[in-house]
């Protein structure tokens, strides 16, 4: 079953919620870091990101490390794990 636009929405704000935690805490650290960082806490919340979305937002992370008024990336897309859908 396909998510529904809410369950969409739901599952983005649930992704930048992680993004923002892990560029709060995990910035400084090394990319593979910042990577497993950011699985698990997708993992943990539910959701899903694309490899592109995925890829898009760790390099942001990283950058922040050489500019920090940069601050926190924003995510576009993201989807409920299939195991949150009813």
């Amino acid at each position: 079953m396909d998510a529904t636009q809410d369950e969409r929405d739901d599952a983005t704000e649930g992704a930048q919620n992680v993004v923002d935690r892990v560029t709060c805490y995990h910035y400084s650290g090394n990319r593979s870091d910042i990577e497993s960082e950011l699985d698990l806490g997708m993992d943990e919340a539910g959701v899903e990101l694309d490899a592109d979305e995925r890829e898009r937002l760790v390099g942001e992370i990283e950058d922040v490390k050489q500019d920090e008024s940069r601050g926190t990336p924003v995510v576009e897309r993201a989807e409920p794990s299939p195991d949150q859908l009813p």
